[in-house]
């Protein structure tokens, strides 16, 4: 099994798009998410200001519209065990990816990267925070999410699947 883990600030937004996209993206190859399956996708917060909240009503809007349901999904904040337990670390912008780096052991450090890295074809390497922004920002942020996610999928897949690339 292959662990990942979608990080932002607060885990309403911009992670939990991340994690409904990504998990999608691989359902859609013929991968099994879950604790059962080839994958197991998850999203937590730097902060536990929202701990147990479901995701912000305009993401699960902009998900909902996209074609999936994120609105199960509850926050939660990394925690010490998150370093051990996954083996991808994705961070929505540079300072939660600042913030893991300055938490983790060193031997974590290359398992810990910007989402949005994984297209290089997008014109910024950090997801906008959608939060005080419009309807049209989560929408904004789910299609970085969408291409960002198949890069990183394609990585994974190479790697640990070859036969779902």
């Amino acid at each position: 099994m292959v662990t990942v883990l979608f990080v932002c600030m607060g885990n309403i937004c911009r992670s939990p798009m991340a994690e409904g996209v990504f998990r999608a993206a691989a359902e859609a190859r013929g991968l099994k998410t879950g604790p059962d399956g080839a994958l197991l996708i998850d999203s937590a917060g730097t902060t536990g200001y929202h701990a147990g909240q479901s995701p912000d009503p305009r993401a699960v809007a902009a998900a909902r519209q996209a074609g999936f349901d994120i609105a199960a999904q509850r926050s939660r904040k990394v925690t010490d065990d998150d370093f051990e337990t996954f083996d991808y670390i994705v961070c929505m912008d540079n300072d939660n990816l600042s913030l893991l780096k300055e938490r983790a052991d060193d031997r974590h450090h290359g398992k810990i990267s910007l989402f949005l890295t994984h297209d290089p074809s997008l014109p910024l390497s950090e997801m906008p925070d959608p939060y005080y922004g419009r309807d049209s920002d989560f929408v904004r942020c789910l299609d970085f999410a969408r291409r960002a996610a198949e890069g990183l999928l394609d990585s994974i897949t190479d790697k640990h699947f070859p036969r779902h690339r």
